[in-house]
């Protein structure tokens, strides 16, 4: 019987330090708050990735001395891979490479800001990569919240307008060039100004709320953020 073809899903993480994380929230926020809130998206994404079947859990994090906090946080579930590189394309191409390295076949990235990701969208990344060489979740604002890749395709993470409406666009436009195809998960909102948190807000504390997704942020949310003005604007 052949051996089980081998995946890993790893998460992009930053130590939840306040003025290092979620920056753009503040204002509204202060950079208190926005690390709390931080902490709870990284918790709440971190518990969907243990979750996915077949797949090996990773932490990519940063900074480098933040290894034991890491450990701590993941109490041993996670394989742990520091972040290098200068911009996020370096961090991203760094940390593929070391998966891939390691003798994982099908890998894939998800970033900590969409806390309400629906756990079968990271099933079926797994699922399209075992057909497509690369697999994307676009976002609304033209990034992206997951990239998987059958391979190593460093073109598709240097210099790119990171931050920007074209990265999907440009990602794919590159894999043409490349000869390769690139497939599509369904749209998801990620988290990075306030009007995104006022919408994450009312999904997740609404009462059409479906499930018990992002428990740990919907706390937060309900505790923390009701009396902000911005949350119900």
């Amino acid at each position: 019987m052949a051996a089980p073809r081998r995946q890993a899903l790893f998460v992009m993480a930053k130590d939840p330090r306040a003025g290092q994380v979620k920056t753009r929230l503040c204002p509204p926020l202060d950079s208190d708050t926005a690390a709390r809130l931080y902490h709870c998206f990284l918790l709440d994404v971190l518990d969907l990735v243990a979750a996915v079947p077949g797949v090996e859990p990773v932490v990519a994090y940063t900074p480098p001395e933040a290894r034991q906090a890491f450990a701590r946080l993941t109490d041993g579930r996670f394989l742990l891979v520091p972040q290098e590189g200068g911009d996020l394309g370096a961090r991203l191409e760094h940390t593929f490479q070391v998966l891939f390295a390691q003798g994982f076949e099908r890998v894939a990235a998800v970033s900590t800001d969409s806390p309400d990701l629906p756990p079968e969208y990271l099933r079926e990344a797994f699922a399209r990569l075992q057909l497509w060489p690369i697999v994307m979740g676009p976002c609304p604002d033209g990034g992206y919240y997951l990239i998987g890749l059958s391979r190593l395709v460093p073109e598709l993470f240097r210099e790119m307008p990171w931050s920007t409406e074209r990265v999907v666009g440009e990602t794919e436009a590159r894999a043409r060039r490349l000869g390769l195809a690139a497939a599509r998960l369904p749209e998801w909102s990620d988290v990075d100004t306030a009007d995104d948190l006022g919408r994450l807000y009312r999904a997740l504390t609404g009462d059409g709320r479906p499930d018990d997704r992002a428990a740990r942020t919907a706390a937060f949310c309900r505790r923390e953020l009701h009396g902000h003005a911005f949350i119900h604007a």
